[in-house]
């Protein structure tokens, strides 16, 4: 996913990979002119987070059918991807407007990808 919203900034200057790496509004961490590679790890950890929880649930509480892991893998995804109007309303540098079409819908498009490749990485013997 950090790839396609890099490569579609790249491509249409709608700053969603900004907005994704975005992390300026934290206390403390916000204020460090952080390296890439450790933006690139802050968004790792959420996502390995994320992905923690798509297998406890299929671990631990519910029957792992394919129709189930697609509806939590677009529910996660789906909630990953409500966080672009807050860390939008919220980001000190310039990121995309809160209601910018274009940019939510490559936003979206991108958590769409997020829910594909979790769902599709999960496997269980």
């Amino acid at each position: 996913m950090g790839l396609y919203m890099w490569i579609v900034e790249l491509t249409s200057e709608k700053q969603v990979y900004t907005l994704l790496m975005n992390v300026d509004f934290i206390p403390i961490i916000g204020s460090i002119e952080w390296p890439v590679f450790i933006e690139w790890m802050f968004h790792m950890i959420i996502s390995w987070g994320i992905g923690i929880i798509f297998c406890y649930i299929f671990m631990k509480k519910v029957t792992a059918t394919s129709k189930r892991q697609w509806k939590v893998a677009i529910v996660l995804a789906g909630f990953a991807a409500l966080t672009y109007f807050p860390l939008t309303l919220l980001s000190v540098q310039e990121t995309p407007r809160i209601a910018d079409i274009v940019a939510i819908s490559y936003w979206l498009i991108g958590h769409m990808l997020y829910a594909i490749v979790l769902k599709l990485s999960f496997y269980r013997t």
